[in-house]
């Protein structure tokens, strides 16, 4: 029987259908929350580098976000994992916290930030091979599209041309590519895991593994740290950096990648050198060019591609506790 009110019902979204689009947008919202922190790192660190040592940054990092997560994941009610667990949040532990920080660090101060900006787009590529050799990640011809528009947008703004070899920058180029490799595994092995384990157990069990070899490499260079000598402005630095990019980013990463994929999480690095870039426009009066607006389209349009999917499964999983 047709309506007499001019519409039907069967127009309006179903319950379910407008609870998949508002987990959808929470999801990229997290994810760009989590890609404008760190961003923000490569303009408020460059401050605060200059009077910290990076060992001992890395170190302050660790012992801010592991007890804040661990009161996350308490409040949450979130139980200690079976022992079955351990050896494989010791290992994202030691990838995800440990070898990501200790490596980017040690290794920008033997290289450029331009060559380090630059390799960072290695992130998406490197889950792409890695979620495919191990099985993990379905890498359909849209989302590899996808990560190949992102990884281009990013080198547009970045313009790697730039790009410097040589003896000197070596080692530096290296240590980060490792480090990019370890992140992007970190992402990929985490999501089997946060199938079974809540994410707040889960991030807040790789802190607490990854910093004890953090504090063993930088533990030293902290403690003969003069605090006291340290600026207001970059302990508001440092607060930024611990609160951020760090413990705040990294809760968001484990949530949207329980979520969704960490192929997507992945792909989402490449927006740092456009949000840098508009970071920079902000605070340091730099002008956006024509390049960056073309970086940005081939991003958006990667993500768009790497996401297709991604409402159906914006919901949370089932877990064991």
């Amino acid at each position: 029987m047709e309506s007499t009110g001019g519409s039907s019902t069967t127009d309006k979204p179903s319950p379910a259908t407008q609870s998949g689009e508002q987990n959808l947008i929470t999801l990229h919202l997290a994810l760009l929350a989590v890609q404008a922190s760190f961003s923000g790192f490569h303009v408020v660190g460059k401050m605060v580098l200059a009077d910290v040592p990076p060992l001992a940054l890395a170190c302050m990092r660790v012992l801010f976000a592991t007890p804040v997560l661990l009161l996350v994941a308490a409040r949450r009610g979130a139980r200690l994992p079976a022992l079955r667990w351990i050896p494989k949040l010791a290992l994202l532990g030691f990838l995800g916290v440990f070898l990501n920080q200790i490596l980017f660090i040690v290794g920008l101060g033997y290289t450029t930030p331009t060559n380090a900006a630059i390799l960072m787009t290695s992130i998406p590529a490197f889950a792409v091979g890695v979620g495919a050799l191990l099985g993990l990640e379905r890498i359909g011809p849209y989302r590899f599209v996808g990560v190949l528009l992102a990884i281009c947008g990013a080198l547009v703004i970045l313009d790697p041309t730039r790009f410097s070899l040589g003896e000197s920058t070596l080692l530096g180029n290296l240590l980060i590519l490792l480090n990019c490799l370890s992140y992007a595994t970190f992402f990929v092995l985490q999501r089997p895991v946060l199938r079974q384990i809540p994410w707040q157990t889960v991030i807040a069990g790789a802190f607490v593994f990854g910093s004890v070899g953090v504090l063993a490499v930088g533990g030293t260079t902290l403690v003969k740290l003069p605090v006291s000598s340290l600026s207001p402005a970059t302990w508001m630095g440092i607060l930024y950096i611990l609160v951020f990019p760090t413990a705040l980013s990294y809760l968001l990463n484990s949530w949207a990648i329980q979520r969704s994929s960490a192929l997507l999480a992945a792909a989402y690095t490449t927006l740092q050198p456009l949000l840098t870039a508009l970071l920079s426009r902000l605070f340091l009066s730099e002008v956006l060019t024509g390049r960056q607006a073309i970086g940005f389209a081939l991003i958006a349009s990667g993500l768009w591609c790497v996401s297709w999917r991604a409402g159906r499964r914006a919901r949370p999983p089932e877990v064991d506790p």
